[in-house]
């Protein structure tokens, strides 16, 4: 059953954009698809739509907050070392032999604010390292996948602190439909139409080949240079197995590949970044020569300097994110402490991995020539927001010229 009030017609709505706009799953693709417990009615309603699209095997993998907690709460020392690498193991061979990869976001973003951030950040560091052999199919762009997103109340006490907890559901879900185009009354014609929009940033941006973009405002002052054949993308893009998708519903970026050794000054984060059940508020970084040589917060410290030491190259840049303040998810003056709906509010930035589909010809090319192009390598991709109303970006030519690409906020053109 759905939560009370829930809209089971628009439910419906976004399994189906979930199955044949975010995946585009083709007939006899088999689907893996992670959720977390109380995300369940979606989690049958995407299988219903999976199957009638012509799924081979649809596999859920469910998620509980409880079970999370009382891992932190009772397990041995030795526990927060260990991942289930036998999953991750079968998810990646899955992906090898062809499934899709669906995600529905939806947790607790503070489900384990109260616990050891010691032991949070070497079970995320383990469960991290486990998950790479799945995680390269996803950040290489080798399969078609999706991330959705389902109100649970945990995630809905959250965002509407002084409404009723049926309430706070029902607003939420009200939100999550109007980000992902769903309450209109042809949302796959709504997605096309949204596409085409992005696409035509995306392109401009190409055109006009950037050696690096100069981001100010909310006292930032950074320079981002971009990986060497660096290409953007936006909206729906062709998976290396030929299928065209659209990674993240909802979605209102355009965004491409820094490069890793080329990112210079300081930067502030514009919202908290909700990490793994915690909040991180305040983020200021200082980059020189593409390490972050300083990473500050004003909350969750530990929990940030634990995210960024992950690996070598966690301390670097592997996405630029442009997203215009005036996008629909920035307008419902909405927090909602998930990044998938967040980072769709503000330009952002991530650490960690790059996407290798980020490159001209990036398919084919290798681990060693992306790294040779400014391409970052980390187990980690965490994007946290640096944009907002004051927002200032210049493209910079190689020849130093410069062209205004956002002002106080919006696209300069």
């Amino acid at each position: 059953m759905t939560q009370p009030n829930i809209d089971p017609v628009l439910l419906s709505r976004l399994a189906d954009v979930a199955v044949n706009v975010g995946l585009n799953l083709q007939p006899g693709q088999d689907l893996v698809m992670t959720a977390p417990v109380e995300a369940l009615p979606l989690v049958r309603a995407i299988a219903a739509s999976a199957y009638k699209a012509g799924a081979g095997v649809v596999t859920p993998l469910l998620s509980d907050d409880e079970i999370a907690r009382a891992r932190f709460q009772n397990a041995q020392d030795d526990s927060f070392d260990k991942a289930a690498n036998w999953l991750y193991n079968g998810m990646a061979e899955a992906f090898n032999a062809g499934s899709a990869r669906l995600a529905i976001a939806g947790g607790d973003p503070m489900a384990l604010a109260n616990e050891d951030p010691a032991k949070v950040g070497r079970a995320n560091k383990a469960n991290s390292i486990a998950y790479k052999p799945a995680l390269e199919k996803i950040a290489n762009f080798g399969i078609n996948w999706n991330i959705v997103a389902y109100p649970t109340p945990g995630w809905a006490r959250q965002v509407f602190p002084d409404l009723p907890e049926d309430e706070a559901i029902v607003k939420l879900a009200d939100a999550i439909f109007a980000a992902s185009r769903v309450q209109n009354d042809d949302p796959v014609a709504a997605w096309i139409e949204h596409n085409k929009a992005l696409h035509a940033r995306s392109k401009w941006l190409n055109d006009e080949r950037f050696d690096a973009l100069h981001f100010t405002g909310h006292g930032t002052d950074l320079t981002v240079g971009l990986a060497d054949g660096h290409e953007w993308h936006g909206g729906a893009s062709q998976a290396q197995n030929g299928v065209v998708c659209n990674p993240n519903i909802p979605t209102e970026e355009v965004f491409t590949t820094p490069h890793a050794h080329r990112v210079n000054g300081v930067v502030r984060a514009t919202k908290p970044l909700s990490y793994n059940g915690n909040l991180i508020e305040e983020i200021e970084m200082k980059f020189v020569d593409g390490v972050a040589v300083e990473a500050k917060s004003s909350k969750g410290q530990t929990v940030l300097t634990n995210m960024v030491d992950s690996d070598e190259g966690a301390r670097r840049l592997g996405e630029v994110a442009l997203v215009p303040h005036s996008s629909p998810i920035s307008q419902s003056g909405l927090l909602f402490y998930n990044t998938l709906f967040d980072e769709n509010a503000a330009c952002h930035i991530a650490m960690g991995q790059c996407y290798s589909k980020c490159f001209l010809d990036g398919a084919s090319l290798t681990e060693e020539q992306v790294a040779a192009q400014g391409g970052n390598a980390s187990m980690i991709h965490v994007d946290w927001m640096i944009g907002g109303p004051e927002t200032d970006i210049d493209g910079i030519r190689a020849d130093g010229t410069r062209v205004p690409v956002f002002r106080k906020g919006e696209w300069a053109n």
